[in-house]
C-alpha cells in the first residue's frame, strides 16, 4: 500500500485537516488532524482511524500504524 492510498483510505471515513505519513508499506507513521477528535481520548481517537482501514489491519495490508492525533486547536498550538 503507498502512503496516497493510505491518506485515502482514512480520508474516505474521517474528515481531516491535515494528514501526514511515512512508512515502507506496511509499517506506517502518521499526523492526523481532525475536528472529530474533539472531546475524545487518544485511545477513542486511534479506534476511530482504525475503523476507517476496516479489515485491511486484520489482513496484514496494514501491518502497523503508529499514530499521533490531534484536534485543529492542539495542532495549532504544536506550530
Amino acid at each position: 500500500m503507498t502512503a496516497d492510498q493510505l491518506k485515502d483510505l482514512i480520508r474516505a471515513g474521517l474528515a481531516c485537516e491535515h494528514i501526514a505519513l511515512e512508512g515502507d508499506g506496511r509499517h506506517w507513521y502518521a499526523t492526523i488532524v481532525s475536528a472529530e477528535f474533539e472531546g475524545q481520548r487518544p485511545i477513542a481517537r486511534h479506534q476511530r482511524v482504525y475503523a476507517t482501514l476496516g479489515s485491511r489491519m486484520q489482513t496484514d495490508e496494514v501491518h502497523a500504524l503508529s499514530m499521533k492525533t490531534f484536534t485543529p486547536a492542539e495542532w495549532a498550538a504544536q506550530s
